[in-house]
């Protein structure tokens, strides 16, 4: 045995060694991308019922069915509220990049806020709508979908305060921030989906 040898058996006695992995993703952000990928089936699964209760709808092409109302103003304001926390995620996420703590602090509360004011309108709107889930297939296809990506706000609101309460202890630096890209990358996610839910529900 040679004296390199020697050293590199030396060096990994006790220790596997590391394992092998791609340059460009980390598994952390890989396995939220895989993640996110199931997620996106689960959603799939929904609207391909909402599309096919629509389809086979006895209310001749009227959508939502005649004596149903949808608060479209009030969720297009819900939407634009959920598109702005994406900035404010990035910010907090390019800020602690930078070695900005405040930065991350302030885009971090900012999310937070306007998630939680997210959710609270659509728990409001809920409870003034005027229609029960279970009244007929309409009722029960809107719920589910929109109380589908509510629960999604629910976890990413989740995973923000865990973010916010590491921020203000100090745990991130422009090294080691993976406790806020991975949020980050889920809250993006949700805030995608609702717009394709806002667009697809109250719109189309």
């Amino acid at each position: 045995m040679t004296a390199h040898t020697a050293d590199v058996h030396d060096a990994h006695h006790g220790h596997p060694p590391p394992a092998h992995q791609s340059s460009r993703v980390s598994p952390a952000v890989l396995g939220m991308l895989l993640f996110i990928a199931s997620e996106t089936m689960l959603f799939g699964a929904f609207f391909t019922a909402y599309f096919f209760v629509r389809v086979v709808s006895p209310t001749q092409g009227a959508w939502p069915p005649e004596g149903y109302h949808l608060p479209v103003y009030v969720a297009a304001v819900n939407t634009a509220i959920l598109v702005t926390s994406s900035f404010t995620m990035h910010w907090a996420l390019q800020s602690i990049k930078r070695g900005s703590r405040a930065g991350l602090q302030a885009g971090l509360v900012l999310t937070l806020a306007m998630g939680g004011t997210f959710l609270a309108t659509q728990i409001l709107e809920y409870a003034r709508i005027g229609f029960a889930w279970h009244e007929n297939a309409f009722s029960t296809i809107f719920y589910g979908l929109t109380g589908l990506h509510g629960a999604h706000v629910f976890v990413g609101l989740c995973l923000l305060t865990m973010a916010t309460v590491r921020a203000f202890r100090g745990h991130y630096s422009p090294e080691h921030h993976h406790g806020v890209e991975l949020p980050g990358i889920y809250w993006h996610f949700v805030d995608i989906m609702w717009i394709i839910v806002y667009a697809t529900v109250y719109i189309l």
